[in-house]
């Protein structure tokens, strides 16, 4: 090891120039990572591959500029030097410096960091009056020298860099390692990578033109970091998460006070930033850090309802009481991610272009700002939805600057829009890969999958000895668990939660392991689902299916016959097979005595039949007994049973969906679920007791007391006194508020209280206080997720937390070292965010097919488009109504953009008259020359249903009052006879496959599909937009078949 100097350029907080000498060490042994190595060098960790032609070393400029390129994973034997990897670090920013340490973590990137600044023969000190991007470059390429010499010519090098007279300077010194610019590489070693191409020359672009802004300062600088953090500390500056209002992001964004230091006494929860300017910069979802403002200059919410979403129009005269109102004065972090766009109209476009080389595109989602982007293809993509990300908002601009990344789609088709909901969430499912399918195994007819003798004889086996049964949804693929019960001597009965074994088959570290830990999750949308895991494993070797022999884990409770108090509680890893796979309707009509085939017993006859069903039947009854004794116990601590909209897709026979439905409430689901809490309840208590630091258990954090005052308010108006001030006092008052007249008034106070709750979320027992630990919704002191490995990642790691405490339990001398505290509240954290992206894409996708329902209905004809509506909210302008047939919530609103409000007649129908408005807190008067009519909270309303279109938004729906009264469905007593529901969809279904037979034989003539299509495709024709369609097109060939349209889309639009 060899002792030298190194000399640092760097800046004082004053800004002056300060030269630091700091001692730097260099040694002759350093790995080179590389898996071809001659020189034995001590290589750990990730290596580079032998299977390719050459390596890569990107200089600092490219890796700072054009990381995006060197993420396709098609570019492999990628060396990042030390010297590009700090400065990246020092200049580029946390998420960009993130997204590199990232990209060498990942083993499915062929890619390693080399420490060339602590090897002896590549350290270069700085000249004497060399700049400090030549010096850079040339640390650079005495790296990339070494490497081919210190490979003894195995491989050759190629040294990439933007620095023209690096290429002319160092292409010819050595022939093995060849200097060329990053398009020339591309161009010459990947010639059909085209979309790598592509995203250069948009880089490349958007940083020629960078170069020549304006200096005239729109906004204020952002203050320095040290300066920011000073401030948090002192209290003058408080520390949150941006969050744009996405009905009014040019005017409202908030910023969420989290436990700063503040010594303001009034600050309880949200600081208002008001206007673009005090957001200075900011994007929805930056870390930023801001000062309040003086408080003669505090603004107030808007009350009142915006005439679109992004709408600009100020409205000082509808605004709350003035709350604490602040300034950004700087982003600790950006937390920037790719958009999808679109161009503006093509006059818009033409205009721009003439002024400038840059187009100013539209985000899909409000809150984002336009992008300025430099493409020469806004007219030729003004029908599509494009990807761009953000390079830059300096304080001379007024808009930030992007480029654009790939092209999505055409926009309104339906894949395109469910890419673009996938994209805005975050959400990246590419089909898995070879290698991950590799790892699987083997199930087919030729070669069946056959359990291991080893593996059975270390096995409890409960195949001979439990009614093993499941209760899934209809059509439910991915069995996560099933039950059992029994009795036992000595007045004691057993009961029993089998979970798939998972981690039997994904084996830590492994590449299905890595790919299931970056989904987090199984994805489901309204018409479709991406899965977690392969099918191989979610829908067959791990999925708990009837009648064959599956790996599971299970916990068994010896309960007491009378009073089901817990005698003993065991686990471990057993085998089962399940006899029956029983769905929630056959599971419920059981349970009512109905006469239903169950399908397992379809071939047994007479007594033997008799005698399996009534031991079934006895199972059911005992495990509800047990279930209800479960929830009786959760209640009396104060659990609450909330209300949510919740939506299924309903699919027909061959998976396709035919109608969006709300999920209708049995009592078996009830069951199930209290015997899920009560496993994850169980396992959560053993993980957190083996592992006091190291446990991944979830909380749901009690709500903030102000978030309640919606709840509260509205129930007063109907006479209802709600509590808060505990989970149980909360559900006592929630059950006492009922009217006997309309239960629809529980269920919207039910949706109020969910509304008003925080987010259940994972952590870490050694990041929290235990204290903290207490699950609020479900009154409950412990709580994980254990029950579905096959669609959560958190229960993989729950099992592997639970059999590594089993094995703890056993003194067992060697067990395999778990995740720090640290490793597992940022994997907690990374799952958090996961499943936060897959609630708003499900909610989203479900709206989109609502839209895609009514688009092609007249609203002013078509009866569906009217509904029945309940006010659960009163704004300044109109109110909020919830239509409980289709699952939909929205605005109505009592005042136009001329100024008019609505008058309602005697008959109770509405129409637009000059007039004022006066809003209560509980009602709302309309003032018209024809009397004051008044609308109260709860009140029933008739609106009619019809889409708004966006040309570079997502489709919105849009209400109109049509009657101050209760809309009542006339059913005609004269149906046409002939074709129903059913045959209709047997006919459009018939359409469908003459028409896939005719395409089939104009095949060759027609393009194949696109790869974004394969990609993200996953159910076959009809889909329910395509079976809409094709419905729509039977009403206009033939007008008698109205009627028929009539009743079909009926089921198909029950409350999406």
């Amino acid at each position: 090891m060899i002792k030298t100097e190194k000399v640092l350029h760097l800046k004082s907080s004053k800004g002056r120039k300060v030269r630091v000498v700091r001692e730097h060490y260099v040694r002759e042994q350093v790995p080179c990572g590389s898996s071809i190595c001659p020189a034995g060098c001590p290589n750990n960790g990730k290596l580079l591959s032998s299977d390719v032609t050459h390596y890569v070393v990107p200089d600092v400029g490219v890796v700072r500029d054009f990381l995006e390129i060197l993420e396709f994973r098609e570019l492999q034997g990628v060396v990042f030097t030390q010297t590009a990897y700090q400065i990246v670090q020092h200049t580029r920013g946390r998420r960009h410096y993130n997204r590199l340490r990232a990209l060498l973590k990942d083993p499915r990137h062929d890619c390693v960091l080399f420490a060339n600044e602590f090897q002896q023969d590549c350290y270069c000190p700085r000249d004497k009056g060399e700049s400090q991007d030549k010096w850079h470059t040339r640390c650079v390429y005495h790296a990339a020298v070494w490497y081919f010499n210190h490979l003894a010519g195995l491989r050759p090098v190629v040294m990439l860099t933007e620095d023209c007279d690096a290429i002319s300077e160092c292409s010819a010194l050595n022939s093995g390692v060849y200097v060329i610019s990053t398009q020339e590489y591309l161009k010459s070693f990947w010639p059909d990578l085209q979309a790598a191409q592509d995203l250069y020359n948009s880089i490349a672009q958007t940083l020629q033109e960078r170069e020549s802004e304006g200096v005239e300062k729109v906004y204020t600088e952002h203050l320095p970091a040290e300066v920011l953090e000073a401030g948090i500390k002192s209290g003058r500056y408080i520390q949150g998460n941006l969050s744009v209002n996405k009905h009014r992001a040019q005017h409202e964004a908030f910023v969420r006070y989290e436990g700063s230091t503040s010594k303001n006494t009034e600050l309880n929860s949200d600081v208002l930033i008001n206007g673009m300017k005090h957001r200075n910069r900011a994007v929805h979802g930056d870390v930023v850090v801001i000062e309040l403002l003086p408080r003669n200059e505090w603004k107030g919410r808007t009350m009142a309802l915006t005439e679109g979403q992004g709408e600009e129009r100020s409205q000082e005269d509808t605004q709350s009481q003035p709350m604490p109102t602040g300034r950004v004065v700087g982003v600790l972090q950006r937390n920037w991610r790719e958009y999808v766009v679109s161009f503006p109209p093509l006059e818009e476009v033409q205009s721009q272009s003439r002024n400038s080389q840059k187009i100013l595109v539209v985000p899909w989602d409000y809150r984002i700002p336009k992008i300025r982007i430099s493409t020469q293809q806004a007219e030729a993509l003004q029908d599509h939805r494009i990807i761009v990300r953000l390079d830059s908002w300096e304080s001379t601009s007024v808009y930030p600057n992007g480029h654009c990344v790939r092209v999505l789609g055409k926009a309104g088709e339906l894949e395109t829009e469910i890419q673009t909901i996938l994209m805005e969430n975050c959400i990246h499912v590419p089909p898995f890969s070879e290698a991950q399918l590799r790892e699987m195994p083997v199930n087919t007819e030729e070669n069946p999958w056959q359990m291991d003798s080893s593996e059975v004889s270390s096995r409890r086996d409960l195949r001979d000895t439990h009614l093993v049964f499941s209760i899934d949804p209809k059509g439910c693929e991915d069995v996560d668990d099933t039950l059992s019960v029994r009795p036992l001597p000595g007045n004691r009965l057993e009961l029993g939660v089998h979970i798939a074994d998972v981690t039997h088959f994904v084996r830590e570290g492994c590449l299905t392991d890595l790919e299931a830990r970056s989904r987090a999750t199984t994805y489901y949308l309204a018409d479709r689902r991406y899965d977690m895991l392969p099918s191989v494993l979610s829908a067959d070797l791990c999925s708990l299916l009837g009648g064959v022999d599956r790996y599971a884990i299970s916990v068994l409770w010896e309960l007491d016959a009378e009073s089901l108090d817990v005698c003993m509680v065991w686990y471990g890893r057993t085998i089962i097979r399940s006899s029956y796979q029983l769905h929630y309707e056959l599971a419920q009509s059981l349970l009512n005595g109905e006469e239903v085939e169950v399908p397992e017993l379809a071939q047994l006859k007479g007594s033997q039949r008799d005698l399996k069903l009534a031991e079934l039947l006895q199972a059911l009854e005992t495990l509800t007994r047990v279930a209800r004794h479960l929830r009786a116990q959760r209640d009396k601590g104060g659990a609450l049973e909330l209300e949510g909209v919740e939506v299924r897709a309903q699919l027909d026979e061959e998976k396709n969906i035919t109608a969006l439905v709300p999920k209708q409430p049995l009592e078996v689901h009830e069951t199930v679920a209290e015997c899920m809490i009560y496993a994850n309840h169980w396992v959560a208590r053993k993980i957190q007791k083996s592992f006091p630091h190291q446990a991944l258990l979830r909380h749901h954090p009690p709500p903030k007391q102000e978030f309640f005052s919606h709840l509260i308010e509205s129930a007063k108006a109907r006479g209802f006194s709600i509590d808060t001030r505990s989970n149980r006092a909360l559900a006592d008052s929630l059950e006492r508020s009922v009217d006997p007249q309309d239960p629809l008034v529980n269920r919207l106070l039910r949706m109020m209280a969910t509304q008003a709750m925080s987010n259940a979320l994972y952590f870490s027992t050694g990041a929290c206080a235990e204290e903290q630990y207490y699950h609020y919704g479900l009154a409950l002191d412990r709580y994980t997720h254990f029950t579905s490995p096959i669609r959560r990642y958190a229960d993989v790691i729950v099992h592997r937390l639970l059999i590594a405490a089993i094995q703890l339990e056993k003194e067992e001398s060697q067990i395999k070292a778990l995740a720090s505290n640290k490793e597992l509240e940022e994997l907690a954290q990374h799952i958090n965010n996961k499943n936060r992206a897959a609630q708003h894409a499900q909610t989203q996708s479900t709206e989109l097919f609502q839209c895609l329902y009514f688009r092609d209905k007249d609203p002013q004809k078509d009866e569906r488009c009217v509904a029945d509506g309940v006010i659960y909210a009163v704004r300044a302008n109109g109110f909020l109504v919830f239509i409980p047939q289709y699952g939909l919530k929205g605005a109505v609103y009592l005042k136009d953009r001329e100024g008019k409000v609505v008058s309602v007649g005697g008959d109770g129908r509405c129409e637009w008259q000059a007039g004022t408005l006066q809003r209560y807190h509980d009602r709302i008067n309309t003032c018209t020359s024809t009397g004051t009519h008044t609308f109260y909270l709860f009140d029933h309303v008739t609106v009619r249903i019809s889409v708004e279109p966006s040309r570079c938004h997502a489709d919105s729906l849009s209400l109109e009052l049509i009657s101050n009264k209760p809309h009542c469905t006339v059913q005609h007593e004269s149906q046409p006879a002939g074709r129903g529901r059913t045959e209709l969809v047997q006919e459009v279904v018939r359409w469908a496959e003459e028409a896939s037979l005719q395409a089939e034989e104009e095949k060759a003539r027609k393009p194949k599909l696109s790869r974004e299509e394969r990609q993200f495709r996953q159910s076959k024709t009809p889909n329910l937009y395509a079976l809409l369609q094709e419905i729509s097109e039977l009403s206009l060939l033939d007008q008698s078949a109205c009627h028929i349209r009539n009743a079909e889309a009926q089921t198909c639009a029950t409350s999406s």
